[in-house]
């Protein structure tokens, strides 16, 4: 057989034909290019064979004129020119399937058998199948009819119900690359191993497709399959641009990952290829990572897959995955393809979930967390962690302002050491401490500030500790919880985000200081700082000095993390109540029923 990856096909067709029980309706179906009617004309040769052979005598005087397209007993229905305007159409009529019934009652002229092609079946309008339904029911016994389709839901289900069916699946990538090895041998055609990968792949379960573009890279590489001639027709790009691509998202270097994807965009690519490239690199990723053994295709090198797999968690490969998947769709509706690509390669970066740890400029630079608390909690606290996030955003909850007397330090006694990270120079030099962004946090950081009785009264103590000291204007950083402050300033977009994710370092009467991560940071311009100031003078009433520095790792809770840990625990509070309630344990009891954890959500109310 011509085509080895119809040898199931042919198989249960030639068992049926040598015991004589062959269907009088054949219906081929499957993808375009998968040989559908290369195969029913293999067929068709058998049935009128006057050696009665599967395959095919090609010796007998049917098998010549058969090969010559003159057999008499052969039928072939397919569009039609319209005598009206001369234009091709789109449908086959029922005049045409008449001519076709009308002919075929006639006896045979060389054959056993009279048999007929109608390609392609979906084509068949409703007149046209009802006229044929007759001759399917009952065939007279010398006819045989061979339906070809790409889309078998298209065709008539009664018309579908009368024929014996045939699926022809899509062709495997190692499949195709067999067959394009094979045939460059024969044709002594020299060609790269990299470049009939690519064309195998491109072909995309075609084999009609991947012998076009065979074709075409001959003729494009002048009479050689050459890896780069390839790349430039298929508009692809060659692995070391993939590779730069990946290494940059592996670092979760933004400014590298967009110079990388400029790179690409000046050789003008198919961008939903170069999308293709990289989701198949990951898949052949999270295949290595489940077991090396599972990897069958020779695509990738295997260092490239052991490098990776190693660098990315298969959580990050699945989500890294999702997003060029459903990039692809969206590079479809964007304006500008190119723009819209690199906005793909910073989604990226954005999304990445975990810390990725790497040397950039002598130290480690991190990457921020933005979903648990990074300060120090203690276990109950620390405990929350494991829980889901509330589905809904939470009411800002007011932590405690200030800790028991008894945690802070005497006035001329020195601060006892601690163990947890310390707050930056910035802070310690103010003479107040920023009161906790969580209860639990407040229940472990001492508030050194002094109280209103204190500072009434003129505290004997003060005096002999300077730093303890507080000034009436930097008496405001003391009651100021950045945590809430940082929710209440009527921002939006990129503005309230980098707000949430950002750490308080100092506040006094005409300057407030934050600090993000330098990911973060390089998101700051004129523009945006600008917003968040106005919103901050509006907000305290004062006019202010808005500074925003970049810092390789926050030392205390964002605003973002405290919400989520208030949410937390709001959840689960709300669930110990749901389960202590009466009413709840009775109707547990009496139905014998498990309280769903996840089915408790917060629900906001508009009033």
């Amino acid at each position: 057989m011509r085509f080895s990856w119809l040898q199931p096909v042919a198989a249960e067709f030639a068992e049926r034909f040598e015991s004589g029980r062959l269907a009088h309706a054949l219906l081929l179906s499957g993808a375009a290019g998968t040989g559908k009617y290369d195969l029913a004309e293999e067929w068709i040769a058998s049935l009128l064979c006057l050696e009665n052979r599967n395959p095919a005598c090609g010796q007998c005087r049917s098998c010549q004129l058969f090969s010559t397209g003159a057999h008499p007993d052969y039928r072939f229905l397919t569009f039609e020119i319209n005598e009206k305007n001369g234009n091709l159409r789109t449908e086959i009529v029922v005049d045409q399937v008449r001519s076709l019934i009308s002919s075929l009652q006639l006896t045979t002229t060389i054959s056993v058998r009279k048999v007929a092609l109608i390609y392609p079946a979906e084509a068949l309008n409703r007149s046209a199948s009802n006229a044929l339904l007759k001759t399917l029911e009952e065939p007279p016994p010398h006819i045989k009819f061979l339906l070809a389709t790409t889309d078998p839901q298209k065709v008539p289900v009664t018309v579908l119900s009368r024929c014996l069916q045939f699926n022809l699946k899509r062709m495997s990538k190692a499949q195709i690359l067999a067959q394009l090895q094979f045939l460059t041998n024969e044709e002594t055609v020299d060609a790269d191993e990299a470049a009939l990968v690519q064309l195998a792949s491109a072909a995309d379960g075609s084999m009609r497709d991947a012998l076009s573009l065979l074709d075409q890279a001959i003729g494009y590489g002048a009479g050689a399959v050459r890896q780069q001639a390839v790349e430039a027709m298929l508009g692809s790009i060659s692995r070391e641009f993939l590779v730069s691509l990946l290494d940059a998202l592996a670092q979760q270097q933004a400014a590298e990952l967009v110079n990388a994807a400029r790179q690409v965009i000046e050789h003008n690519p198919d961008y939903q290829r170069v999308c293709a490239e990289m989701i198949s690199l990951l898949q052949q990723v999270a295949l290595y990572q489940g077991d090396p053994g599972l990897v069958q295709q020779e695509e990738f090198e295997e260092s490239l897959l052991q490098k990776y797999s190693a660098l990315w968690s298969p959580e990050l490969v699945q989500l890294y995955y999702q997003i060029l998947l459903q990039g692809r769709q969206d590079l479809l509706i964007c304006p500008d393809e190119a723009a819209g690509f690199e906005m793909l390669m910073l989604r990226l970066i954005a999304f990445s979930p975990q810390e990725v740890a790497h040397e950039a400029d002598g130290e480690v630079k991190k990457k921020p967390d933005l979903s648990i608390a990074a300060a120090p909690v203690d276990a109950d606290t620390a405990s929350l962690r494991s829980a889901p996030p509330a589905p809904a955003a939470a009411k800002s909850i007011r932590p405690k302002a200030a800790a028991p007397d008894n945690a802070r330090p005497a006035a001329n006694e020195p601060a006892t050491p601690r163990s947890d990270p310390q707050p930056p120079p910035a802070v310690q030099a103010q003479a107040a401490v920023l009161a906790p962004s969580s209860p639990a946090a407040a229940e472990q950081t001492p508030v050194i500030a002094p109280t209103e009785a204190e500072v009434d009264s003129g505290a004997s103590g003060a005096a002999d500790n300077a730093q303890a000291t507080v000034e009436p204007a930097a008496l405001a950083a003391t009651s100021l919880d950045w945590s809430i402050l940082a929710y209440d300033l009527g921002l939006s977009g990129i503005a309230q985000e980098l707000v949430a994710n950002s750490e308080l370092v100092s506040f006094d009467a005409n300057r407030l200081q934050l600090q993000l991560a330098r990911e973060l940071h390089d998101l700051i311009n004129d523009r945006t700082q600008a917003e968040i100031l106005q919103a901050l003078q509006q907000k305290l009433g004062v006019s202010l000095r808005l500074e925003m520095r970049a810092a390789g790792q926050l030392a205390s809770q964002t605003p973002l993390q405290a919400k989520m840990l208030r949410e937390q625990q709001e959840r689960l509070a709300a669930i110990a109540a749901i389960r202590e309630d009466r009413l709840v344990r009775k109707l547990q009891q009496a139905f014998e029923v498990e309280l769903d954890e996840s089915s408790v959500v917060k629900i906001e109310s508009n009033r």
